[in-house]
């Protein structure tokens, strides 16, 4: 079973993010109280537990929150789904609208280990159903 393994969140744009116990997901908006929440196609970043234990395998001390993501899952293949793919995490609906970013700057991650994985396997998201998540809820992909 696929599941969240944390969700965070920060005040600011470009910093990373702290987990925090729930949050609460709003239709079309994203997370709130988290940076990137509004009317746009990244409301939320969600990032693979398995992701990030390739720049621990390259000697980083990194933790969920640290690449910026909103949800940190475990069991799923996130960098596979196509856009336009539903994935119900607990009780909210989100819709993969974009898949890796450009980097315009680069991070303190990049400058530490010479790659970063957000741009390449992070994902985002527009919130379909809205309803509050955390560690421990299952994602599941929605069949069309």
């Amino acid at each position: 079973m696929a599941q969240v393994i944390a969700v965070c969140i920060s005040e600011k744009k470009g910093e990373r993010k702290t987990p925090v116990e729930k949050v609460e997901l709003r239709e079309n908006h994203g997370i709130v109280g988290d940076a990137h929440a509004g009317e746009w196609h990244r409301q939320v970043s969600l990032l693979a537990s398995e992701s990030i234990d390739k720049m621990r395998k390259l000697g980083l001390d990194v933790t969920a929150g640290d690449f910026a993501e909103n949800i940190t899952t475990n069991g799923i293949e996130l960098v596979t789904l196509p856009i336009g793919t539903r994935l119900q995490v607990g009780p909210t609906l989100l819709e993969i609208t974009q898949i890796g970013k450009e980097c315009h700057t680069r991070c303190a991650i990049y400058y530490q280990a010479g790659d970063c994985v957000m741009p390449k396997e992070g994902i985002f998201a527009k919130v379909i159903i809205g309803g509050t998540t955390g560690p421990g809820d299952e994602v599941r992909v929605m069949e069309k």
